[in-house]
């Protein structure tokens, strides 16, 4: 007898006989105390969200997962991921390891996970009892043994597999079955599982289950909190909702470009208008496309900051200052020209592999800064632009940080509406505010009409007042007057475009660019939303997409280039919706709006002063964005903030030695187009005057600078492949098993069907 009271003698009376020692397999598992608070989700959760896998450095990293906030002991839990578990297909398997919180356990616990070998007749419907036995138990040491039975906390784990079929998800995930068993059941293998029953006491726990039956085989489950997933259709009435809540609250990001560069192109009010509807068709259009064979994530596609500097440098170049005649049409046609030789570059790169090849190259620490700098690098134009009239841009300022801020836990109806329709409601309510002032005489001046600046050129007084009045008036754009009810962008609508050499170089080296602030985007939201990083097949696939896509802007005239919106990561974020069928609703009306008219002129006719106030939070949004992917890496590592903020600096530092020539040019440029002149004057001088061009343009351009420097330092300055977060970018065995947290990337079965041949059109 043990001192539990059990008997120790086994069958028919004989002494049990002696445990061999156990060999490298069946794996073992150490006893450890129970913990009644441990929950073996926040393993998996937490390496599903980033991708863990220190294989690649060799290292062993304890983290702390906060998957729940509100929940102080769940966060306060350490994790130490040795190795990941091992996919399907896999010959030598992975060992996650546990590690003991102190004060709650003994040290040296861990579990073990065997290899998931399938047994005739797997699957969801019929599971065979004998793959349970996968993994043998090591009986402790008879001490403390019979210590934990006299306290009743004997609980060892061992793994149990449902095989390839899965656990009735389809998925193959492995399951935790916590199981009470003697030395005898453990070394009889070939035992009945039934007559194990009788000495086993049995809870299982299915990472991916989340509550639902084994039947169910959606697989993919959408993080805890959110309305919709990214498969998931909530409804025509929520669908409705979520697709206009979705647009909204990406308003500054959709419009505003247009603002900025059509009257820096010489551009009318009814030419804005148009442009603008022209914006709203092919970010409808190409978000649809994105969403059914692009990556599929669900985000939007649209006119992206990251063309606009480059926008300017074309558009401030020597041979179009001086143009007075049909100046906007002149440089639509360049820009369109340009941009389709560099979208055709982007889609070559997306489509042949290349993509892939580079990824490996191309990893948080180069992502951060470059993504950051498309946000800093405006800071020249907006609070000057915005302080052109400060009684509505600091107004609307204010309000935007206090919705965004102060309000933003305010709910009503169960929605954020202070949050996430803080841009739209301010300029709603500032826009109302500037028209009060504009009717009640705030800005008549004396002899000086409205009709700027035709009217007030003649006049010395009136000239002091024109940038007020221009700015701040709300009554000066001529765009809704001048616009049909009714017009359908078509393709070449300015004419048919032109190629030149240094224009195309640099949109296309613009273009790579573009593509490395979608891989951060694309891989920020896939954590979001709950499901793996994408792989490189399918960041290839959404690469050449958005390369087809930027070719229809290009076609059809948007003055930029069409690529995923950044600041699409904090929309999903704070509506909490991931729906692609939302987003591809809210796509559909864009399309609609597109045709009327008098809804881009509507748009048109906000104050530049406002619009320039909306940029200040929406560029410092795209920072925060960019500067919030280190969190992938070991961002206390000297290595990375030496790298991080050396490119930061020189990328501002680099471009103001090109920016200080003088522009040779008998007008005077505006102060915040004085940075995008330097392509005609600058250093560089050879032989080539195109080349000369290209060259001064792209070193004064923030964003390129930043991402030649960050890609070359992060690729030859020494460091580990965890400090890098190399883990979560490129690493094809990610710890994460379940199969179908992929499913969701897969293109519909009958692109599948043509295209089986690409190799972007798998996973």
């Amino acid at each position: 007898m043990d001192p539990s009271g059990s008997s120790s003698e086994g069958p028919g009376g004989k002494p049990p006989a002696r445990p061999q020692k156990p060999g490298p397999w069946p794996p073992r598992i150490e006893p450890f105390f129970a913990n009644k608070d441990h929950n073996p989700w926040e393993l998996m959760s937490w390496a599903r969200r980033t991708g863990f896998n220190p294989n690649h450095s060799g290292e062993t990293a304890s983290v702390v997962s906060d998957r729940d906030a509100a929940d102080e002991q769940n966060s306060a839990r350490g994790l130490d991921l040795e190795r990941g578990i091992r996919r399907r297909g896999d010959g030598v398997p992975r060992k996650p390891e546990i590690e003991p919180v102190a004060g709650r356990g003994r040290t040296n616990r861990g579990v073990e996970i065997g290899p998931m070998v399938p047994g005739p007749g797997a699957g969801p419907a019929a599971r065979s009892e004998k793959e349970k036995r996968k993994v043998g138990v090591e009986p402790p040491a008879v001490g403390l043994k019979d210590e934990r039975r006299e306290a009743g906390e004997e609980t060892p784990l061992r793994i149990k597999s449902d095989g390839p079929e899965g656990n009735g998800h389809g998925n193959g995930a492995a399951a935790i079955s916590l199981v009470k068993a003697d030395e005898d059941s453990r070394k009889e293998a070939g035992k009945d599982e039934r007559e194990v029953g009788k000495d086993e006491r049995e809870v299982e726990i299915d990472f991916f289950s989340d509550g639902q039956e084994p039947e169910d085989l959606s697989g993919y489950k959408p993080p805890s909190g959110f309305r919709a997933g990214v498969t998931e259709n909530p409804g025509l009435v929520p669908l409705i909702f979520y697709g206009v809540q979705h647009y909204l609250s990406l308003a500054g990001s959709l419009v505003f470009i247009p603002l900025i560069m059509v009257p820096t192109m010489g551009g009318t009010d009814e030419e804005t208008a148009t442009v603008i509807s022209t914006m709203l068709l092919v970010s409808g259009i190409t978000t649809i496309m994105h969403s059914y064979f692009g990556s599929r994530l669900p985000l939007v596609q649209g006119s992206s900051f990251v063309y606009l500097a480059p926008a300017l440098v074309i558009i401030n170049s020597e041979e179009f200052r001086n143009l007075s005649e049909n100046k906007f049409k002149h440089i639509m046609r360049e820009l369109q020209g340009a941009i389709l030789v560099g979208s055709v570059f982007q889609a070559v790169l997306g489509y042949s592999g290349l993509m892939s090849l580079l990824l490996r190259l191309i990893n948080p620490v180069v992502v951060a800064p470059t993504v950051a700098v498309v946000g800093l690098a405006f800071f020249s134009y907006g609070f000057p632009q915005a302080g052109s009239c400060v009684e509505i841009s600091i107004p609307l300022i204010l309000l935007v940080l206090i919705f965004t801020l102060y309000l933003r836990r305010i709910s009503l109806f169960g929605n954020r509406i202070f949050l996430i329709y803080a841009v739209p409601l301010s300029v709603a309510i500032v826009w109302a505010y500037a028209f009060f002032l504009t009717a009640g005489g705030a800005y008549n001046y004396k002899g000086c009409s409205s009709n700027i600046p035709s009217s007030n050129i003649l006049s010395d007084r009136c000239r002091r007042h024109e940038i007020t009045m221009k700015r701040c008036r709300t009554d000066v754009s001529n765009a809704w007057r001048a616009a049909a009810w009714v017009r359908v962008p078509y393709p070449f609508q300015w004419g048919f475009p032109t190629f030149h050499f240094r224009t195309s170089l640099i949109m296309v080296i613009v273009s790579l660019v573009a593509s490395v602030d979608s891989v951060g985007t694309y891989h920020a939201t896939s954590l979001l939303v709950n499901l793996s990083p994408p792989t490189p097949g399918v960041v290839s696939r959404g690469i050449g997409l958005e390369g087809f896509a930027s070719i229809l802007a290009g076609l059809w005239g948007t003055g930029t280039g069409s690529t995923t919106i950044t600041e699409n990561i904090h929309t999903i974020d704070v509506t909490r919706v991931a729906s692609r069928k939302a987003l591809e609703f809210g796509a559909s009306l864009l399309i609609l709006f597109s045709f009327v008219g008098k809804i881009g002129a509507l748009l048109a006719s906000i104050p530049l002063a406002l619009a320039a106030s909306v940029l200040c939070f929406t560029w410092a949004l795209i920072v925060a964005l960019g500067l919030s992917t280190l969190q992938y890496t070991q961002t206390a590592s000297s290595r990375n903030i030496i790298i991080v903020g050396f490119t930061l600096f020189i990328s501002f530092s680099i471009p103001a030695y090109f920016q200080q020539y003088e522009p040779n040019s008998s007008l005077i440029l505006p102060s915040y187009l004085v940075p995008y002149g330097a392509a005609s004057n600058g250093p560089v001088h050879t032989s080539s005057e195109g080349f000369n061009f290209a060259l001064n343009g792209l070193l004064s351009l923030n964003m390129v600078v930043a991402f030649l420097v960050a890609f070359i330092l992060d690729n030859t300055v020494p460091g580990s492949r965890q400090e890098r977060g190399v883990y979560i970018w490129s690493d094809s065995k990610r710890l994460d098993t379940d199969s179908s947290s992929l499913e969701p990337y897969s293109l519909p079965a009958k692109v599948r069907r043509y295209f089986w041949w690409a190799k972007w059109v798998g996973l």
